[in-house]
């Protein structure tokens, strides 16, 4: 294996698609745990559905691993041999994933800690949380098939 510019540029890209995908899948875990962790102090009954919410962000960080597993396979799939316009096509769709996980993973923990915190008011909301909380979630899937598509 050689080590070219395109070849580079597209681990490069790759390694920043798992790295803000995970960082967004640790934040918003952090996010909606401190919230769980809050709200079992008025509430300890709800545990399991907070547990639940808070562990939602952390699927982000899957679709980046995933991807990275997929790109990687794309790659060996050419022999190393990957062209710049090849390399070009999976650093954007990469680059792509990485920034869209990232941000859903946090803005879906916000919607989590909402619906924690009114649970533990004894607001029965964890059906309509778990809904509102796909909503940022599927842009994170679609950019996730985005990024399947675009490969190489």
């Amino acid at each position: 294996m050689t080590l070219t510019l395109p070849l580079i540029i597209a681990y490069l890209s790759m390694a920043v698609m798992l790295t803000l995908s995970g960082l967004g899948s640790t934040v918003g875990v952090t996010i909606a745990g401190n919230a769980t962790i809050g709200a079992l102090k008025k509430n300890p009954d709800i545990f399991g559905k907070s547990m639940i919410l808070s562990a939602l962000p952390s699927t982000q960080g899957l679709y980046g691993f995933a991807g990275f597993f997929f790109a990687l396979n794309a790659i060996k799939g050419l022999n190393f041999d990957i062209s710049m316009g090849q390399s070009l096509a999976l650093s954007s769709a990469s680059i792509a994933l990485g920034v869209v996980g990232y941000l859903s993973a946090v803005r879906q923990s916000k919607v989590c800690a909402n619906g924690v915190i009114e649970m533990s008011n004894g607001q029965d909301v964890f059906a309509n949380t778990m809904i509102l909380a796909v909503f940022p979630e599927l842009y994170a899937i679609l950019a996730f098939a985005a990024t399947f598509l675009a490969l190489p």
